[in-house]
């Protein structure tokens, strides 16, 4: 007799500004998930914050040309922090209270606040259903790069000069700028996908960058640029509670476009990822082995994906983490571990299997 299927609740979408990335990354899961082991149920959040049943057609939440794609309307359902019936509730009128069935697990393929903070980590412990993914701490701290690199640093993991500006903190200071130099890169410090990331070469510009920034976050970090090539690492941990390192892969621009920013990531075809990076042995073993001490060091659970510096001299500096980190079609992690033997399909069941084996609770 066959085993029942494990129901997957797939949420995307989200109130961040990742939203349609979020939704993007989706398409990819609801279209490779083993349907011989999982049972899909789609659940989008709009904008707004609202969860809603669907779009279950992958398609819908693919990009078509520069159109994002974005989560807007379906059947209103809510998940009560009641561990006691762990089920979605429907909330539309004439359905009120109608619960719909359990829910064995959630793959929460959100992208920034709200889904990759630790808020929905929170809820779901609440409710004491299964997740993939980092928990609640992992998941705050990672997503604050002032706060993942004061982490690395008091394990010995290099994370580059950087001034963190809180509220009240307009600008730099002369020291703060003498101490970090031209250019600098100028980030909400909980934002991914490079939104609201500007690139600064004259302190003329500083205070626009630091205002585009603030649109999304009021705590800005302003990063010295690193010279180096940029690589990424993918780490993923199995059910047995083994943790790996993917072979790494180098983000490569075309001539003529400076850093890695919203559109070279999604939208104009101007990159390329190449995929094992060429590097020296000794230097991809160190970042290997550098990628899986920064996921300990952080916490983490399930997957990472650890970006690097790669300096001329083949000094590592890590950049950030990302807990969450994309499965678009363009998307480095999945990438990273189909070239190291582990396919997108193989991917995600390790992935759920390993949230299932792990819990919820401490661990």
């Amino acid at each position: 007799m066959a085993s029942p299927k494990i129901r997957v609740a797939v949420v995307f979408g989200g109130r961040s500004t990742e939203h349609p990335i979020s939704c993007v990354s989706a398409a990819g899961v609801l279209s490779s998930l083993d349907p011989e082991r999982f049972e899909i149920v789609p659940v989008g959040i709009t904008r707004e914050g609202a969860w809603v049943l669907g779009p279950a057609d992958a398609d819908v939440l693919r990009l078509h040309g520069r159109e994002l794609p974005s989560v807007t309307a379906g059947t209103s359902v809510t998940l009560p922090a009641d561990p006691s019936s762990v089920g979605l509730v429907v909330l539309e009128p004439g359905r009120a209270g109608e619960v719909l069935s359990g829910i064995d697990l959630v793959l929460p393929m959100l992208h920034g606040a709200y889904g990759e903070d630790g808020t929905i980590q929170g809820l779901l412990e609440m409710v004491g259903v299964p997740y993939v993914g980092a928990g609640v701490l992992a998941s705050a701290v990672s997503m604050d790069k002032g706060y993942t690199k004061k982490l690395l640093a008091a394990e010995g993991i290099p994370g580059g000069r950087h001034v963190e500006l809180r509220r009240g903190a307009d600008t730099l200071t002369a020291d703060e700028r003498d101490l970090l130099g031209l250019p600098v890169f100028v980030k909400p410090a909980r934002a991914g996908s490079s939104t609201g990331i500007s690139r600064v070469t004259s302190w003329d510009d500083l205070d626009a960058a630091i205002a585009t920034a603030r649109e999304i976050d009021p705590k800005v970090l302003v990063e010295a640029a690193v010279v180096g090539r940029e690589v990424e690492c993918g780490v993923l941990e199995f059910p047995d509670g083994t943790v790996r390192a993917s072979l790494p892969a180098e983000v490569k621009l075309v001539e003529g476009i400076d850093w890695y920013d919203f559109d070279a990531k999604y939208l104009d075809d101007v990159c390329e990822i190449e995929i094992p990076a060429k590097l020296p042995d000794e230097v991809s073993d160190r970042l290997r082995a550098m990628a899986v001490d920064a996921f300990h060091a952080l916490d983490c659970q399930g997957l990472a994906r650890v970006d690097f510096f790669v300096g001329p001299d083949g000094e590592l500096t890590v950049n950030e983490v990302n807990t969450m980190p994309g499965f678009t079609p363009t998307s480095a992690y999945p990438k990273m571990w189909a070239t190291s033997g582990v396919d997108f399909p193989a991917l995600l069941t390790v992935l759920c299997e390993t949230a299932l084996a792990r819990g919820t609770g401490l661990r």
